[in-house]
């Protein structure tokens, strides 16, 4: 890692390691290198896992997806991003996904103004190591009392029909 009053450089696996909600998110660009303009982060998140819909009020939110795919939906639109697709997820747009397939999904997050990582800062937990954690099960509770301090709104799953 290199630092400098003009900017930084982080190889491949360095950054600040975060261990949340199964998966690995590892900050690149936060709050205090961006002047809380942006949040940058590596997201490394097995097949399986999700966001359930949820609303950014106070950000907004894109993913470009390096390794493997994700299914998204945006308000009434749904995609699948494979490698170099990016999706912008607009500040009060109700959004959710779900990491498809059966490889880890790698994509960069980028949202704006910066806070993101202080919010998995809150629900997650320091990597012990630069690697998944152990499933473990998502403290409902706790996500439904801190994601409204970051300005996010969990929404009920949608009902089928």
């Amino acid at each position: 890692m290199s630092f400098g009053p003009q900017g930084y450089a982080l190889a491949g696996g360095e950054g600040e390691g975060l261990w949340f909600f199964n998966g690995l998110m590892t900050v690149k660009a936060g709050g205090p290198d961006t002047r809380d303009a942006f949040t940058l982060i590596e997201a490394q998140l097995p097949p399986g896992f999700g966001a359930p819909p949820h609303i950014h009020h106070e950000e907004e939110e894109g993913f470009y997806v390096l390794e493997g795919e994700v299914a998204i939906t945006c308000g009434d639109q749904s995609w699948t991003a494979t490698p170099g697709v990016f999706a912008l997820l607009p500040r009060g747009i109700p959004h959710s996904f779900q990491a498809t397939g059966e490889r880890t999904l790698k994509m960069l997050q980028i949202t704006s103004p910066a806070q993101f990582e202080r919010f998995a800062a809150e629900m997650g937990e320091p990597a012990q190591t630069m690697t998944l954690p152990e499933p473990s099960e998502v403290d409902v509770d706790k996500l439904l009392r801190v994601a409204p301090q970051y300005g996010i709104e969990m929404l009920p799953p949608p009902t089928p029909g």
